[in-house]
C-alpha cells in the first residue's frame, strides 16, 4: 500500500531539521579546526580523510539503500520474518568485512600512506580515522532499517548526538595535542570523529532494541523455517547494492588520490609541498565547507525522494514522477541560488570574518557560480536511482570523474590552485549535465516555468537590497563581522519576503508541497 504523501513530507522535514542542526555544528567544528590547526593542519586532515569513504564503501557494499528498499517492501507485505533476516544478513556481512578490512589497513598502513599521502605528516591522522569504518558500516545498516520503516527520528537524533559529542571532544583534545606538533593535533581531530560516530551508533543500537521490543506482537516469534533463505536475501541485497558500490568505490579511490593529484599538479606549476598543502587546505578546508553548507536540504530531500520515486515508478504513475521531479528541482533552485549569490557577492568578507583567511575568498568566488549546478546534482542522482537507472548514474559519474581529474591536473599545472578550482568546476558541470540529459531522455521533464521566473525575480531584488545594505553598513564605519552579518540577514529576509509576495510558495503548495 503506498505511503501517504504526508509521510514523505514529514520524513523530509525531520531529516532537514536534523541536518540543519548537524550542519551548523559541523560548520562550527570546521571554523574551530581552522582556528586551531591553520591552513597547513587542515591540509593534513584533507589528505588523510579520503581513505575513510573508500573503506566505508567496501564495508557497506551499497547496502543502506538496498536495506531501505527491501525493508519497506517487506513491511508493505507484512513479512516481519523477512525484515529480521535482512538485518541478520546485512549486519553479518558488514561486520565481517569491516573488521577484516580495518585490520588489513592497520597492518598495511605504512604502504598505503606512501601511495596516497602527499605529505608524510598526515600519516598519524590517517591512523586515527581508520577505526571509524566498522562503526559507520554498522550505523548505515541500522539507518537503512529505520528508513525502510519510514521512521526518520532515530536517524536524525543520532546524527545530532554524533556531532555534539565530536565538537565537545575536539575543543578539549586538539588543544591538548597542539604543543606536540600539528600532525598530532590533526590526528586528534580525526580521533574525535571516531568518538562521535561511536556515540551515534550507541544511540541507534538502543533505539533498535527499544523498537524491536515495542513493535513485536505477542507470540510472533518466527521459527527458522518461516524465515526467508539467507542466500536469497543476500542476492537481493547485493543485486541492488553492488552497482552503487562500484560508483562509491571509484569515488572513494578518486578522493583518496585527489590530494596527491593536486599536490603533483601544483608542483609542476612550481609550488613547493608545504605551500601546496596550505593552498589545498584553503580550497578544501575553508572554501568547500561554505559551498556545501546548503546541501543538507538536498541530501534530506534525496533520502526521501528515492523511495517515493520508486513507488511511483512501480505503479507506473508518470504524473507523480514528474511532480516529484518538479518539486525536487524547484527546491534545489530556491535554496541553492540565493546561497550561490551570497557566497559569490561576499566571498572575501566571509572567509575573512570566519577564518581570518581572505585569500580563501578568491577561491570561493571562483567556485560559487558553478556550485549552483552541484545543488541540482544530488536530486537528479536520486531521481535516476528511483527509476532504476543505477548503471546510468554509475557511468555518468565515471565519465565526469575522469574528465575532472584530467582537468584538475592540466589546469593546475598551468594556473596553480586556481586551475585546480577551475578543474573542479568543469567536473561539476559534466556530472550535472549528464544526469540532466539522462532524465530528459528516459523520463522527460514537466516543469512549471512560472516558479523559476519568479524565483529569478526574487534573486534580483535580494541582490540589490543586500548590496545596498553592505555599502551602507560599510560607509557607516561598522566592523566587517557586522557588515557581513547584517548584509546576509537583510538579503535572506528580502528573498523570503519576495518569495511570499510573488506567491512562489503558493504555487509550490498547489503542486503538493
Amino acid at each position: 500500500m503506498p505511503k501517504p504523501q504526508s509521510s514523505f513530507v514529514r520524513g523530509t522535514f525531520i531529516l532537514t531539521a536534523a541536518a540543519f542542526i548537524t550542519r551548523m555544528i559541523g560548520f562550527l567544528t570546521s571554523i574551530l579546526l581552522a582556528r586551531y590547526l591553520g591552513p597547513e593542519g587542515i591540509g593534513l586532515l584533507m589528505m588523510a580523510h579520503p581513505l575513510v569513504p573508500m573503506m566505508i564503501t567496501l564495508t557497506s557494499l551499497g547496502l543502506p539503500v538496498a536495506i531501505s528498499k527491501l525493508v519497506a517492501e517487506a513491511e508493505a507485505q507484512g513479512d516481519t520474518g523477512k525484515v529480521k533476516r535482512i538485518l541478520q544478513v546485512s549486519l553479518t556481512l558488514t561486520v565481517s568485512i569491516s573488521v577484516i578490512l580495518t585490520l588489513g589497513v592497520f597492518i598495511g598502513s605504512k604502504s598505503i600512506a606512501s601511495v596516497i599521502l602527499a605529505d608524510s605528516r598526515a600519516y598519524y591522522a590517517m591512523l586515527a580515522i581508520i577505526p571509524i569504518a566498522p562503526l559507520v558500516a554498522i550505523s548505515s545498516v541500522l539507518k537503512g532499517y529505520f528508513r525502510g520503516k519510514q521512521n526518520m527520528k532515530p536517524i536524525a537524533i543520532s546524527d545530532v548526538i554524533e556531532n555534539i559529542v565530536q565538537i565537545a571532544v575536539i575543543v578539549m583534545l586538539v588543544q591538548v595535542l597542539l604543543p606536540y606538533g600539528i600532525e598530532y593535533a590533526a590526528a586528534g581531530a580525526m580521533a574525535c570523529s571516531v568518538i562521535g560516530e561511536g556515540s551515534g551508533l550507541l544511540y541507534l543500537l538502543f533505539m533498535y532494541m527499544l523498537h524491536k521490543k515495542t513493535s513485536a506482537p505477542a507470540g510472533s516469534q518466527a521459527n527458522a523455517a518461516a524465515l526467508p533463505n539467507k542466500k536469497h536475501i543476500l542476492y537481493e541485497l547485493l543485486h541492488i547494492g553492488l552497482p552503487s558500490t562500484g560508483q562509491g568505490f571509484i569515488h572513494s579511490i578518486y578522493r583518496a588520490f585527489k590530494p596527491a593529484l593536486v599536490i603533483k599538479s601544483l608542483a609542476i606549476a612550481g609550488i613547493g609541498t608545504a605551500m601546496a598543502t596550505k593552498q589545498y587546505g584553503l580550497l578544501m578546508g575553508y572554501a568547500f565547507p561554505l559551498l556545501v553548507f546548503p546541501t543538507f536540504i538536498m541530501s534530506s530531500l534525496s533520502t526521501a525522494l528515492i523511495p517515493s520515486i520508486s513507488e511511483a515508478n512501480a505503479g507506473n504513475n508518470r504524473r507523480l514522477i514528474h511532480q516529484r521531479i518538479d518539486q525536487a528541482i524547484q527546491l534545489a533552485f530556491i535554496v541553492g541560488a540565493p546561497c550561490t549569490l551570497i557566497l559569490y557577492m561576499w566571498a572575501i568578507p566571509l572567509t575573512t570574518v570566519l577564518y581570518h583567511a581572505p585569500e580563501a575568498g578568491h577561491l570561493l568566488k571562483l567556485l560559487a557560480p558553478f556550485f549552483l549546478l552541484h545543488y541540482f546534482e544530488e536530486p537528479l542522482h536520486a531521481i535516476l536511482l528511483g527509476v532504476g537507472r543505477v548503471k546510468t548514474v554509475m557511468w555518468n559519474f565515471i565519465i565526469s570523474t575522469v574528465l575532472q581529474a584530467a582537468a584538475i591536473f592540466i589546469m593546475g599545472s598551468e594556473w596553480g590552485i586556481y586551475g585546480v578550482a577551475t578543474g573542479i568546476n568543469f567536473g561539476i558541470c559534466m556530472i550535472t549535465v549528464l544526469n540532466f540529459l539522462a532524465i530528459a531522455t528516459h523520463i522527460g521533464f514537466s516543469l512549471d516555468s512560472r516558479k523559476y521566473m519568479k524565483t529569478v525575480l526574487c534573486l534580483l531584488i535580494m541582490a540589490i537590497c543586500g548590496q545596498g545594505a553592505f555599502v551602507f553598513m560599510n560607509h557607516a564605519g561598522y566592523s566587517m563581522p557586522w557588515v557581513a552579518a547584517v548584509s546576509i540577514v537583510v538579503s535572506l529576509l528580502v528573498y523570503a519576503m519576495s518569495l511570499v509576495a510573488t506567491q512562489t510558495f503558493r504555487l509550490a503548495a498547489r503542486n503538493g508541497w
